[in-house]
């Protein structure tokens, strides 16, 4: 065994490791629903800020971003720039909010629940649909997280079959979410968001440290052999079309309606140590950001000629850690590729999960469950999603890479639909349930529509029309119909009480 791969497999001990000490304590503490799903409301701040950002950065943050700015420039940066902006909105005005109404709202686990719970809502309509819009976008997102990870995990180790790197891939991230739940696949984000962060500033650290950078370089053009295209360093950030800066500001509105980073505020131990959290994730993600940019310049200088004639720009990360590292290191920084593909598809297996279970199973199949019943449902949930997501990730033809693609849109689909109803939900007084369907629904029509009739022609990334449209019918339905009800009142009244930090 080669020393890269020993420390691949010392990672995956790792994580493994993580997810039976959880079970084990889960058992001790009490095998509860609330504790396989939100890890009992008792995250701490670090934990609760680096998983948050690490599922949220998957190893487009390491391969995805630097290879697109490393061949046409800093022009691609704007959804970065989103990114970040989006990132710091989400954690200022949303996390507290949300995490003290979802304590108000009946104690609510999972993001269709307190949208059943928040308008106390004698009709489960709005939760089943979100509930199952939930559980297929999730496994469409599973699958392309299996398939992200496959590919880097191929390209890493060329000795492995895609077949068999799957199956090692997808196997690891099943274990510990199974057993372990929401503590496990919060703990492993919290260590994959630190091992992506050492990984980026060591890079080009390293990088300017040892190499003799010439600058001049940064401009030479290139021409891809495959299919003729010239790249050149050209564009830069203020030289953008106002289609790319729109639409990659559009990208940091996702946030407010991504559950699997909603559900990060929702399991914080106490509203007040929300500010820290937001201190550490706002850093974490603004270095990161600006860290995969800086290898993206840097690469241009010193691998561009290797990479950009054969296509290989997405690779810039694994070319640096190579050359400038020995093995060992090398593999522990490669690792943060595998690490962040986990991070991103871990959660995503567990909201899937927690929203068939809590929000489906519970209300309709089983009322009066148990507790224990509940976290094995849950369990066989997380297993039935890996596989489906599986089968549909080692897929081969159109009918495939057409799943695949749909992944690129479930990001504005989320921010479109839940968005501005999370945003209304935690704001408005006034806000009510009709209000909330119509804005759930109306973003999500609008969403789908412009993205099959109007995105090409445009150039705007569809989840910025969906999301003003679906605000703007939240708002006009709210008003056109009932207020709320005086214990719909009572609840946003307690959740705003600046002495209640429960």
């Amino acid at each position: 065994m080669n020393l890269e791969m020993l420390a691949f497999a010392l990672y995956f001990v790792l994580v493994l490791a993580i997810g039976l000490f959880f079970f084990i304590r889960n058992r001790k503490d009490g095998d509860s629903e609330k504790q396989y799903f939100l890890g009992g409301r008792q995250m701490g701040p670090w934990v609760t800020a680096l998983s948050a950002q690490a599922s949220d950065m998957s190893a487009w943050l390491l391969m995805g971003l630097p290879g697109s700015v490393l061949a046409f420039g800093l022009g691609k940066a704007w959804i970065g720039i989103g990114l970040a902006i989006g990132t710091a909105l989400n954690w200022i005005f949303v996390a507290k909010r949300l995490r003290k109404f979802s304590k108000a709202a009946n104690d609510a686990i999972t993001l269709p629940e307190y949208l059943q719970n928040r308008f106390l809502a004698k009709s489960p309509v709005l939760s089943i649909i979100t509930a199952i819009v939930f559980l297929i976008s999730f496994t469409i997102y599973v699958a392309s997280g299996f398939v992200a990870g496959t590919t880097v995990f191929v390209s890493l180790v060329p000795s492995l079959s895609r077949e068999t790197a799957m199956i090692i891939f997808a196997a690891v991230i099943l274990v510990y979410t199974f057993f372990g739940g929401f503590k496990a696949v919060s703990w492993t984000d919290f260590f994959q968001g630190t091992l992506m962060f050492i990984a980026l500033l060591a890079v080009p650290i390293v990088t300017v440290l040892v190499e003799d950078l010439d600058p001049s370089a940064v401009n030479t053009v290139y021409t891809n052999l495959n299919d003729g295209t010239e790249y050149a360093f050209v564009a830069n950030v203020f030289s953008a079309s106002w289609q790319d800066i729109v639409s990659g500001l559009a990208w940091g509105l996702g946030y407010f309606g991504m559950p699997h980073i909603l559900v990060r505020f929702m399991a914080i131990r106490k509203p007040s140590e929300i500010k820290k959290s937001a201190t550490i994730a706002i850093i974490w993600v603004t270095i990161s950001l600006a860290a995969s940019l800086v290898i993206a310049y840097l690469g241009r200088m010193v691998v561009a000629g290797e990479l950009l004639p054969d296509g290989l720009q997405a690779t810039v990360f694994i070319h640096l850690a190579r050359r400038f590292f020995p093995p060992f290191l090398s593999g522990i920084l490669l690792a943060a590729i595998i690490a962040a593909s986990m991070s991103t598809a871990d959660s995503q297996l567990l909201v899937a999960s927690s929203s068939f279970t809590n929000d489906i199973y519970k209300p309709l199949i089983r009322k009066n469950a148990s507790d224990r019943e509940l976290v094995w449902v849950a369990r066989g949930v997380v297993a039935v999603v890996a596989i489906v997501a599986y089968f549909l990730a080692s897929a081969r033809g159109e009918g495939a890479q057409a799943i695949m693609d749909m992944v690129e849109n479930a990001w504005g689909l989320f921010g479109a639909a839940f968005g501005p109803v999370v945003l209304l939900s935690v704001f408005w007084k006034r806000f009510n349930y009709w209000g909330a369907v119509a804005g759930v629904v109306g973003g999500a029509v609008v969403d789908i529509l412009w993205y099959n009739l109007l995105s090409t022609t445009t150039g705007v990334y569809e989840l910025f029309p969906g999301f003003v449209a679906g605000m703007i019918l939240a708002v006009v339905v709210t008003l056109l119909t009932k207020a709320p009800s005086e214990e719909v009142v009572a609840i946003y009244d307690k959740a705003t009480d600046p002495d209640n930090d429960e």
